[in-house]
């Protein structure tokens, strides 16, 4: 994938056992009491990657999202490119028509920013709860340098690599209903 839009990260997503614990590291880590958002992800059915319209409970913004991740423990790198939808429930009708929808994910997130890592806490219905880190890597930086970042906060926050999950929610819980 290659263009002007096009960003990368590092990033691991991790069960979460103790949800007021890690809640407090994130919040000592960051200095902040970050951001509560509501958001409901719709995945559509593509021959590669996987491409999902987000849309926040209160539809003040909607983010068409498409992404390339491998299904790996990580810290693992990440590939995207997203946009701004003005009207992301007639896109959601038109990508639904035209390529069908793979499954919702529903979720509570808390967004925390530390320097140029996004920390989240989600509380994902009918799945349980994880935490995300995302080091969004600058021209600059190789992948190398956004997996150190990753465990040096995986670290801070005591976070186990036994504890990392691999997959997109919506893999998951497509493999919870199934199970």
């Amino acid at each position: 994938m290659t263009g002007k839009d096009v960003h990368t990260n590092v990033e691991i997503k991790a069960k979460i056992h103790d949800y007021d614990k890690i809640i407090a590291e994130v919040q000592a880590l960051c200095l902040s009491h970050g951001e509560i958002i509501q958001q409901e992800d719709t995945f559509f059915n593509v021959p590669n990657g996987r491409l999902k319209l987000r849309k926040r409970a209160d539809y003040s913004v909607s983010e068409l999202i498409y992404y390339e991740r491998p299904d790996i423990e990580g810290p693992i790198l990440s590939i995207y490119s997203k946009c701004n939808v003005p009207n992301g429930a007639d896109l959601l009708n038109v990508l639904n028509m035209s390529l069908g929808i793979k499954g919702v994910v529903k979720k509570t997130r808390h967004l925390y920013i530390h320097e140029h890592t996004r920390i989240h806490i989600d509380d994902v219905e009918n799945l349980g709860k994880f935490v995300e880190i995302e080091v969004v890597l600058n021209k600059d930086q190789t992948k190398e340098d956004g997996q150190k970042i990753a465990e040096t906060i995986m670290n801070m926050l005591q976070i186990s690599k036994t504890d990392l999950v691999t997959g997109a929610y919506v893999d998951m819980l497509k493999k919870s209903i199934t199970s």
